[in-house]
């Protein structure tokens, strides 16, 4: 980490950096987050785009965005709720990954390939699935990680088709 880092966290003590990693360890993305709630192993943290992203399934994010970010430190998943103008959803977006392991200012996690975009009517698709076999070839995922990736998925469809936190968020949390 650099001094304009730790300057940078200083200066903002609820500011987090989510570094997200591929299974070799090779970070792949980064960008800046706020806590909004930290309860138990669950983490919330509040962002915004900070550029403009063309992303190959979601089409344009523009800067400015705002997401509601879930992460707990004892799943294979995270979900990301990206929010319209008026605060309502515009869609959710799961990750598959191993736990993240947070230190207070930085949340890092492997990504296991596997996405799943949920609707704001809670229809979903699963993504990604060519990616994660091509990957855990390459990166020879073990038994114990591909069968955990199974467990989210299921856990992840169970909470979408019933409509569990945090597919029917809080309606406080859309005001930051």
């Amino acid at each position: 980490m650099t001094s304009l880092d730790q300057s940078a966290l200083a200066s903002h003590p609820d500011e987090v950096i989510v570094s997200v990693l591929k299974h070799n360890g090779a970070e792949y993305r980064r960008w800046r987050g706020r806590i909004a709630e930290q309860a138990g192993p669950l983490i919330v943290l509040h962002a915004e785009f900070d550029a403009d992203v063309s992303h190959h399934l979601l089409g344009e994010i523009k800067r400015g965005t705002r997401l509601i970010e879930y992460y707990w430190l004892d799943r294979w998943y995270n979900v990301f709720r990206f929010l319209n103008d008026s605060g309502s959803t515009r869609l959710y977006y799961c990750n598959v990954n191993k736990p993240p392991t947070f230190d207070g200012h930085f949340l890092t996690y492997i990504d296991l390939d596997i996405d799943v975009a949920v609707q704001p009517d809670y229809s979903y698709e699963v993504l990604d699935l060519e990616e994660f076999e091509a990957n855990s070839e390459a990166y020879n995922y073990s038994v114990e990680e591909k069968a955990e990736v199974a467990n989210a998925l299921e856990e992840l469809r169970g909470m979408i088709q019933s409509r569990r936190f945090p597919f029917q968020p809080l309606k406080e949390e859309a005001a930051f």
